[in-house]
């Protein structure tokens, strides 16, 4: 419900507007003017119901400010079983502080959504690019390729929070169902479960015993610590080192408060991993990683993210067999987690199969349409694998911030190709950024020279072919050995 007089004024304004047209009150004029693609006429003052003193009024010139013609991209094609994206809920609180509760809300009920096998759910960082816009949920289920939409909201005061939430069939834009919950703080996860069931329960197909008891799981009765699990997963996001270690701080509160929090233990094993990929991790690190992984499988074997980064930390420690294990097993808790499918075939390129690889980060791009950058990595590296270069570069240079790594895949790209006048210029750009970026590679702390860290990069390649088919390109560039 809202209230005040500003409302008053809307309502009396919109019977001074003509059929389909937009009438503003000054007061909204002067803050619109010379910030929207728009001009205005103004209608002068005008007596409105209730309402003491005239209002001046200006009407939108509609020719001006034409509709957005519709999309004329082609729809993805609807998956074989039900299919949903959860757009991101809106923060009723009044606070842009509490954003990224609202948003942990909405990432919770995509996770306990995904983990059901008979549904097709859209990752998170596609449902987030809808954030904050007004959205028409027919145009969402195209560009996704989805069949059902849930949208709604969040306010948190105090130790209370109310979240509405409506489940829409895209085509027909018909509401299938619609509730609002108002509970005490720490009933949150109780409620998400709640909100998940009632989900599934009006979608077609029946679902599994065990997925409905896997989607219950409670994460920590400890309300802060949930509290800065949220706020180090924004940390992470950018993928630095020092948003890494930020996050990393908060993750290592939040399992000093619980330390039963399996999140927390995942995610501070996590950011271990991550600072491994980009620099080469020291031994102390990956320990750490492994002692918080092994904590949080002990807690739940059944968490498909935890058999995922663990299986990332094995294959850092060259242990194959079991790395392709963990994520066997992850993918078969989560068939639906696009980044496990991504991080594998990301591993299959360094273990020599790039088929496979192609075909996962195919899925992994379906089930997150709008997909990071870091998903452009994993498809490049495939593709140089498979000797299709012209394809490796083109995807490397859909990369929005290509290090130096980059650099040096399409350095041997261009000289595998016998372009060494590009091959040179694009080596050229490698050395300065490697120079740039100062990457730290072992415990001593030490800068490494390019060459050291050309070779530790080169190991990751497990079959030897590979490996020379990696350095023989960069060398080949121009890069003395």
């Amino acid at each position: 419900t809202i209230y005040g007089v500003g409302v008053n004024i809307a309502a009396r304004l919109e019977g001074l507007a003509e059929p389909g047209g937009i009438c503003l009150s000054e007061t909204i004029f002067l803050l619109t003017e010379g910030k929207v693609e728009a001009a205005f006429e103004d209608i002068g003052a005008h007596e409105v119901k209730n309402i003491a003193k005239p209002i001046r009024a200006y009407r939108v010139i509609a020719e001006t400010a034409p509709a957005a013609p519709p999309s004329t991209d082609k729809p993805l094609p609807l998956p074989d079983k039900p299919s949903i994206a959860v757009l991101p809920f809106d923060n009723m609180s009044g606070d842009p502080e509490q954003e990224y509760f609202t948003d942990g809300i909405t990432e919770d009920i995509i996770t306990e959504l995904s983990r059901f096998r008979t549904l097709f759910v859209i990752a998170r960082n596609s449902s987030f690019v809808f954030r904050g816009k007004v959205v028409d949920v027919t145009e969402v289920g195209r560009k996704l390729g989805v069949q059902y939409v849930l949208e709604g909201s969040v306010r948190k005061a105090s130790n209370r929070v109310r979240i509405t939430a409506q489940l829409i069939d895209a085509p027909t834009s018909h509401h299938i169902w619609a509730e609002r919950y108002d509970r005490d703080l720490e009933d949150i996860f109780a409620l998400q479960d709640e909100i998940t069931r009632a989900i599934v329960s009006v979608l077609p197909e029946k679902l599994e015993v065990a997925d409905r008891e896997r989607a219950g799981r409670k994460q920590t009765a400890n309300m802060t610590a949930y509290d800065l699990v949220l706020l180090g997963l924004e940390g992470w996001k950018g993928m630095t080192l020092q948003g890494l270690a930020e996050a990393r701080h908060k993750f290592q509160q939040a399992v000093e408060l619980d330390p039963k929090y399996v999140r927390a233990h995942t995610n501070l094993a996590w950011t271990h991993v991550c600072e491994a990929f980009l620099v080469s991790g020291n031994e102390d690190s990956l320990d750490e990683a492994y002692k918080h992984a092994q904590i949080a499988l002990a807690l739940d074997d059944n968490d498909s993210w935890c058999h995922g980064v663990f299986a990332q930390l094995l294959f850092l420690l060259d242990r194959d067999e079991e790395s392709e294990k963990h994520f066997g097993r992850a993918l078969a808790l989560n068939s639906n987690d696009a980044d496990v499918a991504a991080f594998f075939a990301n591993i299959l390129v360094y273990w020599g199969r790039w088929e496979e690889a192609l075909k996962w980060i195919t899925t992994a791009k379906r089930l997150n349409p709008n997909f990071p950058s870091l998903y452009h990595w994993y498809h490049a590296l495939a593709l140089y694998s498979a000797h299709e270069y012209e394809q490796a570069i083109r995807t490397f240079r859909e990369i929005t911030e290509l290090n130096f790594w980059g650099h040096a895949h399409i350095a041997a790209s261009y000289a595998q190709m016998d372009r060494l006048e590009e091959a040179n210029a694009e080596l050229e750009i490698l050395v300065t950024e490697f120079q740039r970026q100062s990457p730290i590679h072992g415990s001593d702390a030490q800068p490494a020279t390019l060459e050291i860290a050309l070779q530790r990069r080169a190991n990751r390649y497990r079959i030897p072919s590979e490996r020379k088919h990696f350095l023989e390109g960069v060398h080949k560039a121009g890069l003395p050995k």
